[in-house]
């Protein structure tokens, strides 16, 4: 099915099934279900640990990051899009078919750009889904222990990796509508629960916002909010899933004003309650006395992250299905069991690694910057560097950034700003981070940032 046939409406077998409720919940490939997959693969975990950002920060230096990184991550996964149209159109005017084939990411660059920039995109893009897989696993040990403590946060990992196993049997992001809507009601009773609780607990006695204070957090706060606004890597897919995926192109961006909702109610009012107290609780909810309002938020993330580890396996489980000659297969049963070997590593990395909180910063400069920012932008720039290719263009910059010349200018400050402010910078404040919490509480830590009874 070539891109101009699903412009002009919804594939035929969609059609057939649309009045079944099977169809109703399992098919989704609307733009309604692209902006559910984006806003709810957007924000999960990380909800949780932008009040400790705050606190590194403090509260101006957070809100106007959120809203820079927010917009310049819908501007990258625009260009992830414009690319991902030409090389469909490309191909599909060489006669190639992709009824049976999921278009990701590394074959976009390999088919534009060749096969040093696959090896590139493939490395970033595995590396970083890899990384944004163990973190879910990590929060839902870090949540979990919140409602029952009997068990330490390592043994709730070895638990919450064989629930996340399951998501083998999920086959594409075409089957996540049902997941997706769920996803985002969900953490936005969340981002609301903090929101409220926060003020009505008021401020703690003797509170204080001495941030920012030093460069080191400063810098590995800021990068939190990037990893936050870079949750992009999985573009390609959801757009791929798309009855009609031409009209991706400004749905992260709608997504992204829905997040600002979310996240920078619940992030300002939790820092203006607790201050300080957070740069030792990079987990919001261990500043909240148990009650129904905070168990219910604490179950609803849980699920939200088993949802969340999918998205971020998904990609990784479409790669290895076409390293062994798998993807083609049509049953589920088979893909799933094939698909197994993928979870092992998230899960040991998972136990290896417990530190939630500075493991995103850390995954945010090293992989985010590269991965979603810098060489979405490298790979605009080049593809249309000469002029033939821009008349050809399968899709024009806005006009109202100015065209070519202001995609180029935009592109060019993107790639600057993110290698030295998120992967320089960043990289050097949150890998500083990363190594206190090592030697604070070493790896393998059976139980990071508990109570001392622990």
């Amino acid at each position: 099915m070539s891109i101009k046939e699903t412009e002009e409406g919804i594939p035929e077998d969609e059609v057939e099934q649309g009045g079944s409720m099977k169809s109703f919940l399992w098919h989704g490939g609307s733009v309604y279900d692209a902006w559910f997959s984006c806003a709810s693969n957007q924000v999960a975990q990380v909800l949780l640990t932008l009040p400790y950002s705050f606190s590194q920060m403090g509260m101006a230096s957070g809100v106007i990051l959120q809203i820079f990184y927010g917009f310049m991550g819908s501007w990258t996964a625009y260009l992830i899009s414009v690319l991902y149209v030409e090389y469909r159109t490309r191909k599909e005017k060489q006669n190639v078919n992709f009824n049976n084939h999921v278009i990701q990411w590394f074959e976009v660059l390999d088919g534009l750009l060749g096969p040093y920039w696959k090896a590139i995109g493939l490395t970033f893009n595995c590396t970083f889904l890899l990384f944004g897989s163990v973190i879910q696993l990590i929060a839902c040990a870090s949540n979990i222990y919140y409602i029952n403590d009997k068990l330490d946060k390592r043994t709730w990992t070895y638990i919450f990796g064989a629930c996340c196993a399951t998501t083998v049997f999920i086959p594409s992001f075409h089957n996540y509508r049902i997941w997706s809507f769920l996803g985002l009601a969900m953490t936005t009773y969340t981002a609301w629960y903090l929101t409220i609780a926060a003020l009505v607990h008021g401020q703690v006695e003797g509170v204080t916002h001495s941030a920012p204070t030093k460069p080191v957090l400063y810098f590995t706060g800021a990068t939190n909010i990037l990893y936050t606004f870079g949750g992009h890597a999985v573009t390609v897919e959801i757009m791929h899933a798309m009855w009609r995926p031409r009209k991706f192109k400004y749905i992260y961006l709608m997504a992204t004003l829905y997040v600002f909702t979310l996240t920078i109610p619940s992030a300002a009012s939790v820092y203006w309650a607790f201050g300080d107290e957070l740069l030792t609780h990079a987990n919001a909810f261990s500043l909240f006395p148990s009650s129904p309002w905070r168990d219910t938020a604490v179950v609803l993330m849980l699920i939200h992250q088993f949802i969340t580890f999918g998205f971020a396996c998904t990609p990784l489980y479409f790669v290895w299905e076409k390293v062994i000659g798998m993807h083609d297969t049509n049953s589920i049963l088979l893909r799933a069991i094939t698909r197994l070997p993928v979870v092992i590593p998230i899960w040991f990395l998972a136990i290896i690694f417990p530190f939630f909180g500075p493991i995103n910063s850390a995954v945010g400069a090293l992989l985010v910057t590269f991965t979603v920012y810098i060489i979405p932008s490298l790979a605009h720039i080049l593809t249309y560097r000469s002029a033939s290719s821009r008349e050809k263009a399968a899709e024009n910059p806005p006009a109202v950034i100015g065209g070519w010349r202001g995609a180029f200018v935009v592109n060019v400050v993107v790639v600057v700003w993110v290698f030295v402010v998120g992967f320089g910078l960043g990289g050097w404040a949150s890998m500083t981070n990363f190594i206190k919490q090592v030697d604070t509480f070493g790896l393998f830590a059976k139980c990071y940032q508990c109570p001392p009874h622990h």
